[in-house]
């Protein structure tokens, strides 16, 4: 029962065996029930036909003789057995005690107790239908109770007819219904295998494939072969695949770079120390060593920013307050931490607006993204760019612009600079600035995103 050939096998099976079971209990009663009540009612319409023939013959005072031709005549013309019961009375009323005619009791071993004569003797004027068992036989009957004048009732009519042929008929659709049902339960059976067997094969091919990527092994993809959901989750498995192959492509790669980030800077250090214990430098050199370090520690801590920033998105650790935010304060704010660094790379970096233009969001992330978004725009441009960052709104948003006059960024890397590891050119960097920037705006039901042109 692990398998799920089996269940959906089982699942087609029990439904075709629920149905059958409905059919088999509910149906063929009310088969039989339809069919007795189709019998009676043609008795009936009979009897209603046929009692005042009798009921006249009564009233003339006929002869035994002419009373059982009669009888038999009518019988012939109903294609029903007739039965003429006298009535006597008894100690609680008028009950049928004797036969006077019938069409067919030299026939019969078994005589009936006739159910429907005495409801139809209580009930004068009316007529009175019941089934009753003769003979191992069910028979259907209707009677009508008929008198001379006003007084109690004499006779009682009796018009039945067997019903072999109904329960012969539900008997022969039991029978076919129990067949039928068996051969659906079987091809139920064998069809749900088949195709629970096709489909647990789909999943075993996810499977294998999960387990080869588990692995490390992105480069085997699986085959679609329909659009139902088993498709579109091997469509969305491919996909996935290939998002785990390109982010575990970024991150040997990143370890590669980080590897070399981190041990060029340590090496660096390492030389420097060594010539200062080793040598003693003139000031002018000793100087230019300091610098030197400095430089590589601040290679090394924004590294290790980065990445603790990373890790704590990535561990939902990051605390977001709202707030409302002066984008153009916190412009001016950042700006002014990176102009001398604007002016060492010979590019302007100006602030446009007079304030006024708010934000729900975390002021200390949005300062973090727009550090992150010019230090971009001084590195990734040539000396001498003009950078200037500005803010706006429209419809009811807030929004941030960092733009820049330099050559733009190449088309076929615009879809990737918001991916984790990656580097559009050969400056140096560890490709996490814009994704940091991207999920801490996404943590503030905001977002990030790119217009690049040539020179803009």
């Amino acid at each position: 029962m692990n398998s799920v050939r089996n269940r959906l096998a089982l699942l087609f099976f029990g439904i075709m065996a629920a149905a059958v079971g409905f059919i088999y209990l509910y149906v063929v009663p009310q088969l039989r029930s339809s069919l007795t009540a189709e019998k009676i009612g043609n008795l009936e319409e009979v009897a209603a036909e046929q009692s005042e023939r009798l009921g006249t013959a009564m009233r003339q005072g006929v002869s035994q003789v002419e009373l059982r031709d009669l009888i038999q005549r009518i019988a012939t013309d109903t294609e029903s057995r007739v039965t003429v019961l006298g009535v006597r009375e008894g100690p609680t009323g008028p009950r049928p005690a004797f036969v006077i005619g019938d069409s067919g009791l030299e026939r019969t071993a078994v005589l009936p107790e006739y159910p429907a004569a005495a409801a139809a003797v209580e009930s004068p004027g009316q007529i009175a239908s019941a089934v009753e068992q003769v003979g191992g036989s069910r028979t259907g009957e209707t009677a009508v109770a008929l008198s001379v004048g006003d007084g109690p009732p004499t006779w009682a009519v009796v018009f039945s007819t067997g019903l072999k042929e109904v329960d012969d008929n539900v008997a022969l659709i039991r029978r076919q219904i129990i067949v039928a049902g068996l051969i659906a339960l079987l091809a139920a059976l064998g069809a749900g295998w088949l195709v629970a067997r096709a489909h647990a094969r789909r999943l075993r091919r996810l499977e294998e494939a999960a387990e080869k990527i588990a692995d490390g092994d992105f480069t085997t993809p699986i085959r679609v072969e329909s659009a139902d959901e088993v498709g579109q989750l091997a469509a969305t498995f491919n996909e996935m695949q290939k998002r785990l192959a390109r982010l575990d492509g970024a991150r040997r790669e990143f370890i590669a770079n980080a590897s070399h980030e981190l041990r060029t800077p340590v090496f660096s250090l390492s030389g420097f120390v060594e010539l200062l214990e080793d040598e003693d430098p003139d000031p002018a050199v000793r100087d230019e060593f300091v610098r030197n370090m400095r430089d590589q520690i601040e290679r090394l801590s924004k590294l290790t920013v980065d990445l603790l920033d990373l890790s704590k998105l990535d561990a939902d650790a990051i605390h977001m307050r709202r707030e409302p935010v002066d984008l153009i304060e916190c412009a001016r704010r950042v700006a002014d931490e990176f102009r001398p660094v604007a002016e060492g790379h010979g590019s302007t970096l100006e602030v446009s607006g007079d304030g006024g233009v708010y934000a729900a969001a975390d002021p200390d992330r949005v300062v973090q993204i727009m550090r992150i978004l010019i230090d971009n725009a001084l590195t990734h441009t040539p000396e001498g760019t003009a950078i200037e960052v500005g803010a706006n709104t429209a419809n009811g948003s807030a929004g941030i612009v960092v733009a820049d006059d330099g050559p733009g960024i190449e088309p076929r890397v615009r879809d990737r600079v918001f991916e984790r590891f990656y580097t559009g050119d050969e400056v140096s960097g560890s490709g996490l600035g814009l994704a940091i920037a991207r999920e801490l705006a996404l943590r503030m039901d905001g977002e990030i995103e790119l217009r690049s042109r040539r020179g803009r």
